[in-house]
């Protein structure tokens, strides 16, 4: 899964990679730890804060961004180790994705007055 803010000034910002998460998995939970490797095999990659795990909304004042996040279903874990980017991961499901769904929600700040 990535999540992303195509608006973000200096152009998209990632705020989450998230990968090999089991095919048995029904949901994530809140609080997931921003190690590397989780205890299920489920890994993370770094995000635009360069660090593992999710960094959330925090968009400047005005307009809100949009925040899409996209899941994908893949016919294999990757065989790859944590710390890939969102174009890395991107780049490794090229040929091995079953299905994908995506999910957008904006977020804004109000101007300062």
């Amino acid at each position: 899964m990535i999540c992303d803010d195509p608006d973000a000034p200096v152009g998209t910002w990632v705020h989450w990679v998230i990968y090999n998460i089991p095919g048995t998995a029904t949901g994530l939970n809140e609080g997931i730890p921003v190690d590397p490797k989780l205890g299920d095999g489920t890994m993370q990659g770094k995000n635009s804060w360069d660090n593992f795990g999710y960094g959330g909304p925090c968009p400047p004042p005005g307009k809100p961004h949009r925040y899409f996040f996209k899941l994908y279903a893949l016919d294999a874990p990757l065989n790859a180790s944590p710390g890939l980017t969102s174009k890395q991961l991107e780049d490794a499901i090229k040929g091995h994705v079953l299905g994908n769904a995506e999910m957008m929600g904006t977020y804004g700040r109000a101007s300062a007055k």
